[in-house]
Formats: C-alpha cells, structure tokens, sequence
C-alpha cells in the first residue's frame, strides 16, 4: 500500500505536464495563426494601397472625359489613356447645349469641377452649358492631373484592331472604357456583342431643330409647358380634352414641349403618354408632314423667350421636324460588360454606347452620368482584387447597376426630364 500511496504523486505530475505542455503548443500555434493574419492583412494592405493599373478610355465626349476623371481621381491608375478619331478642333467647336440636372451637377462637384470657371448658367439648379466648352473644361482638368498620373490624350486616332495589335503584350491595360457614342464600332473591335434590348417609354414623342445664324450662340436656360392641346379641326380632329387613363395618373395630360439649345440652335421636343386618344392617333398616323410643323411652329411662337424673334415663314423653311409622333423608346446592351481571360482586361461600355434613347429631351448626358456613378468603384476593385474572381465580382456589379440605371430612366425618366 505504501507502494500504491507513493506512485500517485508521480502519475499527477506526468498529467499535469503533458496538460501544460498542450496548452504552450495551442498558445504557440495561436499566436503563430495571429501572427501570419496580422502580416497578411498588413502586406494585403500594402498591396492594395500601392496598387495602379493602366486605364484606356475610348471617346473624348462628356461622358469619355468624365470616366477619364473619375478614373484618376479614384488613385489607382498610374497609366491613363484618352483616344477619339475626332481631332480637337472638331470636339471644341461643337455648338450644342447640355444640360446638368441637380445630381450631375453634385456628381460633378465631387470630382473637383468648378462650375464657377466654366462658362454656362444656372436655372433651377440646372447647369447650361455648350459641349465644346465643357469638354475643354474637362481636358484642362486632365491636364493638371499629369503631375500625379501618366495622362495621355490621343486625338485623331481611331480605335482599331491595328491599334491594340501594336499595344506590347505586357502594357495592356487593365480596364477600357468604352464610350465613343452610339455609332461607335469599339465593341465590336473588342469582340462584344452589338446586341441590344429596345423597351418601350409608354410615350410618345418628336422632335425638331431650327439653326438661325444670325443668333447668338450662347447658353441659355430650357423652357417647359405643358398640358398643350393643339386646333386640327381643320383635318377633322376636335379639340377635346379627353380623359387620362388611369395608368398614367401621375402625368399631366395633353402634351409637353421643351425649348432648349442656344438662340443660333434651337431645339424641341414634344411629348405626350400613351394614352389612347383621338388626336393622338391621327399625329401617328399622319402622312402629312407638315402638321407637325405647324405645331412646332405655332408652340415656338406661343413659349419662347420674349428676347428671341418669332419664327417666321421665311426661317420656318429652316426648320426640321419630325414626320409624326413616334413611340419614344430606350435601347440598352444586352452585354455592357465583359472579361478578356487571355488579356487579363475588364470591359465597361458607357454613356450611348451602352443605352440611348430615340427621342432628344436636352438631358440626354445625364443618363451617361448616371452610369457612370458605378465606374470608381469598378475601378478600385479591380485594381486592387486579388484573383479573378475578385474582377469577376466587380463586372457583376457594374453589370447589374447598369441595368438599374435603364431600367430607372425608363419608369422615370420622362416624368423629370420632359413631363415635370
């Protein structure tokens, strides 16, 4: 027994150092496990502060120069190219107006424009201003950034297969912005599809354009009316205000003008919803073209500024109008954006390149601003992302707010940019 009594202290002390001896390993491989997270994190920090890539932008439109801002204000493009088929002298001396809603407007702002250096002017809260000069505003701004960035702008040159052939196979970059307009062809050069899904406004609309050269060629603020009604009884359709239908409740009925462009060019759109009435139909199907004429004209004279001449029989010759109301219609990609696996490249299509729309409300550059919204953190992921699946991620947001951004001016976007 005394046997017994004195091998007991000995197996306690065996237990209690193989115990302390487990604890010191899981400290140890815990610590060893912190360690490792912490200089991961640390160096996966390291990387994504330091990480720059090549961006090519395709266009030099306001929506190209945009991208090309927001690009280099995201920090994580250390190479930047610009390139348009256009020469400089054709972009600048383009005499349309566009107009900046209130969003454009704090979008722009938070990319360092300054509105008080450009020249425009304000009208409830809109910004007017003329392409060229806006798009001279933008380079200037390009410009400042070659302290910091590798900006390039190569005007005149067109985006072709010859041209990324001639790209080294390591100096690819690795993002292209697409944005050279509805009548581009760059996606097509990159292989994407040109295929496209065209939904319905449930409106309907027309259009007409008049250049008075003895105008001035100065921004100037849009003008609105609406609830119009028009006298045809001379082609057999009454005047009657006929009921809305309840579907588009949240519209004034009749019809809606916009005034817009500077006093040299002037333009206007006319619009109604689609709701089924008598003189509605007869402006669809009319043959005669020089009803809607008529119409511009008499809305011209009716709503203009009282500083601008009225048209009269001489400069309405001048005048191009639409034929009949048309169904206003927005057409958006059905691919806005892809991968090059074997180039290692991510694809965004903005601005008309991605969605257009058939009929010219003047506020048309806000629906590429729209898209564009996404493009910094599109860029930042996929600078800083780790693997392709990381880039994979990214597209699929880009994706999926490009579809928002259709989807939301086709419910709305009449209703702010023509029926408000």
């Amino acid at each position: 027994m005394d046997g017994a009594d004195g091998a007991a202290p000995r197996t306690n002390s065996s237990a209690d150092g193989q115990y302390g001896s487990a604890c010191d390993t899981a400290l140890s491989t815990l610590l060893a496990v912190a360690v490792y997270v912490l200089v991961k994190a640390s160096l996966d920090g390291i990387r994504q502060w330091r990480a720059r890539i090549s961006v090519l932008v395709v266009g030099s439109g306001p929506i190209g120069l945009t991208a090309a801002l927001v690009a280099v204000r995201t920090g994580k493009v250390l190479k930047l190219t610009v390139l348009d088929e256009r020469y400089r002298t054709a972009l600048l001396c383009r005499p349309q107006q566009i107009a900046l809603d209130p969003r454009s407007v704090r979008f722009l702002l938070g990319l360092g424009v300054d509105f008080d250096n450009m020249e425009g002017c304000w009208h409830n809260e809109h910004f007017f201003t003329k392409i060229g000069v806006f798009q001279e505003y933008l380079l200037s701004i390009l410009e400042q950034k070659k302290q910091k960035v590798d900006v390039k702008v190569h005007l005149g040159t067109k985006f072709t297969d010859e041209y990324l052939r001639r790209i080294p196979s390591g100096e690819w970059p690795r993002v292209i912005v697409v944005a050279d307009g509805s009548c581009g062809d760059s996606c097509s050069v990159l292989g994407i599809s040109s295929e496209y899904i065209v939904e319905s406004c449930h409106a309907y609309g027309a259009n007409a354009t008049i250049e008075r050269l003895d105008q001035r060629q100065v921004p100037t603020p849009e003008i609105r009316a609406h609830s119009l009604y028009f006298d045809l009884s001379a082609y057999g359709i009454d005047a009657i205000k006929e009921p809305r239908s309840s579907s588009q409740a949240s519209a004034k009925p009749g019809f809606h003008l916009k005034i817009y462009g500077t006093f040299r060019n002037r333009y206007m759109a006319l619009a109604c919803t689609s709701a089924d009435s008598k003189m509605m139909r007869f402006l669809r199907h009319t043959a005669n073209s020089s009803i809607m004429k008529n119409i511009f004209h008499q809305s011209f004279n009716a709503y203009k500024t009282d500083i601008e001449p009225r048209l009269s029989e001489l400069t309405l010759q001048r005048m191009q109008c639409s034929r009949k109301l048309f169904e206003i219609m927005l057409s958006h990609r059905r691919v806005c954006a892809a991968y090059i696996e074997g180039d290692n490249v991510a694809v965004t299509v903005e601005g008309e390149a991605a969605r257009v729309l058939n009929f010219d409300t003047g506020c048309g550059v806000n629906l590429g601003m729209r898209g564009l919204e996404s493009l910094g953190m599109f860029i930042y992921r996929t600078a800083t992302a780790q693997d392709q699946n990381d880039v994979f991620e990214a597209l699929s947001a880009k994706i999926q707010h490009s579809k928002q951004v259709a989807e939301t001016f086709r419910q709305t976007g009449l209703a702010t940019t023509m029926f408000e």
